[in-house]
């Protein structure tokens, strides 16, 4: 387990917290399709961070080719139809690029600022010429605007109990995921970061913002600088 970082709940539990069964039943959500709205039709993906495979098949699905990278094999057990890699992202260096890279699930906001940069650089590497880096970072009031909840239609609901200060810029969030038969929590380390550092670390990794997917500025097509 990663220090700082925790979980609780039935079944495995990954090295940042994740609960693989709770990431099996979560509900899939938009990002699927923003990101078919942001790539070519059939492109060749490169899912970092995959988990369960809660993109990747709705991607399938559309008609894009995923190659899918988590460091859980427990994670990389439940995906189907990928080809599928188990390393840690930031070590990743497949010799290959692809026309989409996605870098979802908030992992940009790692704690450890080597390893964000590590991550991003690659992005940078493995992304083809005139291909693009779709990126999923929090919302400008994500640590600030707590305790909440969201309730998804599948009956289950989402609270965000905490984010406490640890010093250096990073906090300490504590999250709880309550099902009718069952509750998964997940305690976790991120650095929040402004739009303005969030695009400085892009041009530290070689990339920079071509636009911004969505209004709330959570999801970002970025592109080689």
């Amino acid at each position: 387990m990663r220090e700082g970082h925790k979980g609780t709940g039935p079944g495995a539990i990954t090295p940042d917290g994740c609960a693989v069964e709770l990431y099996a039943r979560l509900s899939v959500g938009e990002e699927p399709d923003i990101i078919a709205a942001a790539a070519p039709a059939g492109a060749h993906i490169l899912e970092l961070g995959s988990g369960v495979g809660r993109m990747t098949h709705p991607l399938l699905e559309r008609g894009f080719t995923v190659t899918a990278v988590d460091e859980s094999a427990e994670m990389l057990e439940r995906v189907r139809g990928a080809r599928t890699i188990c390393g840690p992202i930031e070590d990743l260096d497949l010799g290959e690029t692809f026309d989409v890279v996605i870098l979802a699930s908030f992992l940009v906001h790692t704690a450890d600022t080597g390893v964000r940069r590590a991550m991003l650089e690659v992005c940078a590497r493995h992304v083809a010429e005139g291909g693009s880096v779709l990126i999923q970072r929090e919302g400008e009031d994500w640590h600030k605007n707590v305790p909440r909840e969201r309730v998804d239609p599948a009956g289950y609901t989402v609270r965000i109990v905490s984010a406490e200060p640890l010093g250096g810029g990073v906090n300490s969030v504590h999250a709880e995921y309550v099902f009718p038969d069952t509750t998964w929590t997940q305690t976790f380390r991120s650095r929040p970061l402004t739009r303005e550092r969030f695009e400085e670390a892009l041009g530290e990794a070689g990339l920079r913002v071509e636009r911004y997917l969505t209004e709330d500025g959570v999801w970002v097509r970025a592109v080689r600088a």
